[in-house]
């Protein structure tokens, strides 16, 4: 409660009336004067921390009775609010004095009036100091929440800056600033729980909605509030008497924070602070999302267009992308979206094969990498189809295998792949890759056979373009039946044997031809048609 002293100078005993009656049930200790010659005497006397003058007064002007009080070196600081029907044309005449800080025009509200004697009581005395002085004043005043980490996105992405606030587990509100529109992202641990915009149209958010929340697109003009007010308090009140179903709510939030997200990344944001007092609206207590910026980033991509070009003709290759000191929180990403992330690694693959690999359909797939792009998890590139051939080996000889990674790294060539010196990788790899060609040293000392880790792993399937690597002829043990068929390269080999080989197309496993055999002669003889297994 405030203990400052109000001294109303009106010769109207209704506005002295009501001026008493509201200020004093804030705690204003309100002293009255209903003409100007007592009102200049009780300012000397008890010196008020404001004074509401009216302007119009018996025998004298508002105007007048203030340069009287100002004149006494006590009352210099005292700050006057004039009250007048006149409005702007009775204010015009005060506006040489110092002390006048503020009008009220008649008539006036009780809340009118509050608001008006709390702005002069917080201001006056910083703007009689100014008009006195000829000093600026602050253009926000009572600003007790000054921004922690602010700066521009000259040299920093806005992907960096909440990385880092996740990655610190920080609560509070992060302000971005684009040219148009003002996007305030609420934190806590790190994790975004609602994204909002006063100055967002919320038609923008409605027509990206499904056709079961079309209902509820009316709420966004709410739910796009960055503070609290009635009708908010409204939504969270109907959530508590069971009438709004909160899934629902949370739903839309989500939609809302996914379209917010995704226009600040793909707009030009300007700059950002983060206030780590600032307090997230009741709504987002009681309905969070609770996610993790690549999971609303996905979100958004699956709700629009994909931004990538997919020009007929041209591939787009997908790359993980790994950065110092990422954050791979996947809150509010599903488990499929998760397991598509798995299947990246720094080999180059298209869409379609890592749609087939994770189970989902190809546009879905395509949208989620957008979603990853977004969140710079991903790289993109533009490849041609000899680009996308990809090539496996094991090989333990360390000078060999360079050898072959000196393949791969050559450009121009049009192969893309993975070198490994041990069985258990090779495995991994196949089972997470399929590869256009396989490179594999053989083992044995009687008779020379596939690693036994992969001897049931369907590796010459026909699928591939397998090629063997064996010894010199001349220490080599003889090759299994089953691989007779296949490609065989033997040390030492060069760069020209291994492109010769792997260039070869797949040979598909050759099945036994049907063994005709004929049966004595008699009346009930048939012919029986086996196979080689039979």
């Amino acid at each position: 409660m405030s203990t400052s002293t109000i001294l109303v100078i009106d010769d109207s005993a209704t506005i002295r009336k009501m001026v008493d009656s509201h200020l004093s049930q804030e705690g204003y200790r309100v002293v009255l004067a209903q003409n100007g010659e007592i009102g200049v005497e009780m300012a000397r006397e008890i010196k008020p921390d404001l004074i509401l003058l009216d302007h119009q007064l018996p025998g004298t002007t508002g105007l007048e009775v203030c340069r009287k009080i100002i004149q006494f070196p006590e009352c210099r600081h005292i700050p006057f609010v004039v009250s007048s029907t006149l409005r702007k044309q009775a204010y015009i005449e005060y506006m040489d004095v110092p002390n006048v800080v503020d009008s009220l025009p008649k008539p006036f509200t009780p809340n009118l009036l509050k608001m008006a004697v709390a702005n002069a009581l917080e201001t006056g005395a910083m703007i009689i100091a100014s008009q006195t002085n000829g000093t600026a004043v602050p253009e926000v005043v009572g600003e007790t929440d000054p921004p922690a980490l602010s700066g521009d996105f000259r040299w920093l992405g806005l992907r960096e800056v909440i990385d880092f606030l996740n990655n610190g587990r920080k609560a509070g509100m992060l302000e971005v600033e684009t040219d148009r529109n003002r996007i305030c992202f609420f934190l806590k641990d790190g994790r975004i729980q609602g994204v909002v915009s006063p100055s967002f149209d919320p038609a923008q958010i409605a027509v990206q909605l499904p056709q079961n929340l079309s209902e509820l697109s009316p709420l966004l003009q709410f739910t796009l509030s960055s503070g609290t007010s009635t009708r908010v308090d409204g939504l969270v009140e109907l959530m508590d008497k069971k009438v709004l179903d909160p899934r629902m709510l949370r739903t839309l939030l989500r939609h809302q924070a996914a379209a917010l997200t995704r226009y600040c990344f793909t707009s030009k944001p300007t700059c950002f602070s983060f206030h780590p007092e600032r307090a997230q609206p009741s709504l987002f207590s009681k309905v969070s999302i609770d996610t993790s910026l690549a999971g609303i980033l996905v979100d958004g991509t699956l709700n629009c267009p994909p931004i990538q070009d997919t020009t007929v003709g041209v591939q787009v290759g997908w790359i993980r992308n790994g950065l110092r000191g990422q954050n791979l929180d996947r809150a509010g990403l599903s488990a499929t979206h998760v397991q598509l992330l798995s299947h990246l690694d720094a080999t180059p693959r298209n869409t379609s094969e890592l749609a087939v690999k994770s189970g989902m359909p190809v546009d879905e797939a395509r949208a989620v990498l957008e979603g990853f792009l977004l969140a710079e998890w991903v790289k993109s590139e533009t490849l041609t189809l000899t680009q996308t051939r990809t090539l496996i080996a094991y090989e333990p000889d360390a000078v060999h295998g360079a050898l072959i990674r000196n393949v791969i790294d050559q450009n121009g060539n049009g192969w893309t792949g993975n070198v490994v010196r041990d069985e258990f990788s090779l495995q991994l790899l196949l089972k997470r890759k399929t590869p256009d060609a396989v490179l594999i040293a053989l083992q044995g000392e009687s008779e020379l056979a596939l690693p036994k880790i992969l001897q049931n792993s369907g590796v010459l399937d026909g699928k591939h373009t397998v090629v063997l690597i064996a010894p010199a002829a001349a220490t080599s043990p003889p090759l299994a039946a089953e691989l007779r068929s296949q490609i065989v390269i033997r040390r030492p080999y060069t760069n020209a044997d291994i492109l010769k080989a792997i260039d070869v197309p797949a040979r598909r496993p050759v099945s036994p031809q049907p063994v005709v055999r004929p049966l004595p002669a008699g009346n009930n003889a048939a012919t029986l048609c086996t196979t080689g297994a039979n």
